[in-house]
């Protein structure tokens, strides 16, 4: 009978736990819903250590591809678009020669700035790629398991490190001083209630990624000729060099990873596997307070959802609690239009998505001049959103309005009629504006703000929009970080030569208290980031809109003038109300007066 008893209470104890471990995979982290998310890009985040800065031998293997006799680390504060006297003598324009600039962000430049970030309310920071790189921008990796040995505080000693390891081998790999410093960097992010999460580039990596390196040396005879997508191998037996492989969109500097049916293959899909590890659980103990808290996950829409499927499982089995959040764009949609939900959030991929679609919706109301889909345009996409996105995934969705991918949020005000992230290039569009925003496109930029911190869904500051930074697309989005401690030369250089009116640069206070208002609000009313939605004035003519937040217990409603005049709406309101930002208090039935772009969050 004992015999008996412990063999079902073994069963059930079996089934229990199989039934917790699938709530853990499709459950989304309930911390992400009231996450306000801030994005560093660390290059061009703060150099906290000039000690590490690069020198050429660390980009050796980047576009594009050479460096000066007589480079030097480019000063942080000086004019963006002005060439240095070394740069002159190349005879090039600007974009074929920025990105051999370097500014040297690190990671001691983001532990620096932990307390600027906790005082202006973030909880939680997602880090472009900080993995061994050449290049400025990390997503070339030359290797996962290793962070950047110049964002750490001796470079030198890490090379000797890495000789001393075989890549290949995970019982091998050393912790190198950058590595250890990113450890501190999480442990300090947590002990201030800040999660944070990496890019995980893994559909592709760069030329001086180690396998790859082996590949193009030992071509048959490599034992990682499988890892990427070869074309051709080169054959010994004739002169020519036949060696062809496949980059990510045709770029030849990103060699893809390969695939088959199943997603990523045998020997990179393990090597994957040591490194998530690796970062989840550092200590390898079983507790993974000390690693990372998730991933966001580049180009997922080129990956397999059957290797996402098993990525996923993988993360949750070392921290149940842990975050996904894929780049999707809008355009990744189009095919799935026939189904009621996106294919990657149906709870056994990813918890979230960069939230693009709801980006455009806000462009598109309130910058746009020629293609204004107006306050009933805005509120049938995010309908769509909410039809397309399951409901926990809706609140856990990474709401963005810039990021190092996009025009700037100030350039896209400044810049409202074309397609967002499409005509946002200096480099390829000359027509664009690159001057600072002003007066009015500033109380534009904070609406779109008011918007986003009352919506469900995650919001997500790009460091520097907070300090009122401007810039096209990638490169120009790139800058190096605003702050207010330092003195900035004004921008009066255009990259084609053209006239343009000198624009200072400055740490914008104003921006930065207006934002910071809004976390806190945000943070002290739960009901924004729990709460349901419901429209309540729709006036396209008036270019007026309304909204609730509530739940059981709250009820706010949000109140917005889309227009560069005073607009009187009549709230109907219920009892007096203050609203959260002003102060101000309105009494029952009350028609409230809101100057132009307004936003109020009466509670």
């Amino acid at each position: 009978m004992r015999k008996l008893f412990l063999l079902l209470f073994s069963i059930v104890l079996t089934l229990s736990c199989t039934a917790q471990q699938k709530n853990n995979i499709k459950q989304v982290p309930q911390w992400a819903k009231e996450a306000v998310w801030y994005q560093i890009f660390p290059e061009r985040f703060n150099n906290g250590d000039p000690s590490n800065d690069p020198k050429p031998l660390d980009m050796e293997g980047a576009w594009p591809y050479f460096t000066p006799d007589d480079w030097q680390i480019h000063p942080w504060t000086s004019d963006w678009y002005e060439l240095r006297p070394w740069e002159k003598k190349l005879n090039k324009n600007f974009y074929e020669i920025v990105n051999i600039r370097r500014y040297g962000g690190d990671l001691q430049g983001v532990i620096n700035k932990l307390d600027y970030l906790k005082e202006l309310g973030i909880t939680a920071i997602y880090l472009n790629p900080i993995f061994e790189s050449p290049s400025l921008h990390k997503y070339d990796a030359t290797m996962y398991h290793h962070i950047d040995n110049n964002f750490g505080p001796d470079p030198d000693k890490d090379r000797e490190l890495w000789a001393q390891e075989n890549p290949a081998d995970p019982s091998t790999w050393q912790w190198t001083t950058a590595d250890k410093l990113f450890l501190d960097l999480i442990n300090k992010s947590h002990e201030r209630g800040i999660k944070i999460i990496i890019d995980g580039v893994f559909n592709h990596t760069g030329t001086q990624f180690w396998a790859f390196r082996d590949i193009v040396k030992n071509q048959q005879n490599s034992k990682f000729k499988n890892w990427f997508v070869i074309n051709k191998l080169d054959d010994p037996n004739t002169p020519e060099n036949e060696f062809d492989y496949s980059g990510w969109y045709g770029v030849k500097d990103l060699p893809e990873i390969n695939e088959d049916e199943h997603g990523i293959v045998t020997g990179p899909r393990e090597h994957i596997h040591a490194v998530i590890k690796r970062w989840m659980d550092p200590n390898n103990d079983g507790d993974p307070s000390d690693g990372i808290d998730g991933w966001r996950l580049d180009v997922a829409d080129m990956v397999k959802h059957e290797f996402w499927k098993e990525f996923r499982k993988w993360i949750r089995d070392i921290n149940p609690e842990a975050y996904t959040t894929g780049e999707i764009w809008w355009e990744n949609w189009n095919e799935y239009k026939m189904f009621n939900a996106s294919p990657w959030l149906q709870g056994d991929e990813f918890d979230a998505v960069m939230n693009y679609r709801l980006t455009r919706a806000i462009k598109d109301l309130i910058f746009a001049d020629k293609v204004n889909i107006g306050s009933q345009g805005f509120v049938d996409s995010v309908k769509n959103l909410v039809r397309e996105y399951p409901k926990e995934n809706f609140y856990v969705m990474m709401n963005l309005l810039g990021s190092h991918d996009t025009e700037r949020l100030a350039s896209l005000i400044v810049n409202p009629d074309g397609q967002y992230d499409h005509r946002g290039n200096v480099r390829d569009n000359k027509d664009f504006d690159i001057r600072k925003p002003n007066e009015i496109e500033r109380k534009k930029q904070k609406l779109a703000y008011g918007i986003t911190f009352t919506f469900p869904g995650a919001p997500h500051i790009y460091n520097g929009d907070e300090a009122g930074m401007w810039g096209g697309d990638d490169p120009d989005c790139r800058k190096p970080n605003v702050w207010p401690e330092l003195k900035y030369d004004n921008e009066s250089v255009h990259p084609y030569g053209l006239n343009k009116k000198v624009d200072e640069v400055e740490f914008d206070r104003d921006l930065y208290d207006w934002i910071k208002k809004l976390v806190s609000i945000r943070n002290q009313n739960k009901v924004l980031s729990l709460g349901e939605i419901e429209f309540t004035i729709i006036d396209n003519n008036n270019r007026l809109l309304a909204y609730k937040r509530f739940d059981n217990e709250s009820n706010l409603d949000i109140i917005i003038n889309n227009n560069n005049a005073v607009k009187k709406v009549n709230t109907n309101l219920k009892g007096a109300k203050k609203d959260l930002i002003s102060g101000i208090e309105y009494m029952s039935a009350e028609i409230i007066e809101l100057a132009p772009y307004q936003i109020v969050i009466l509670k």
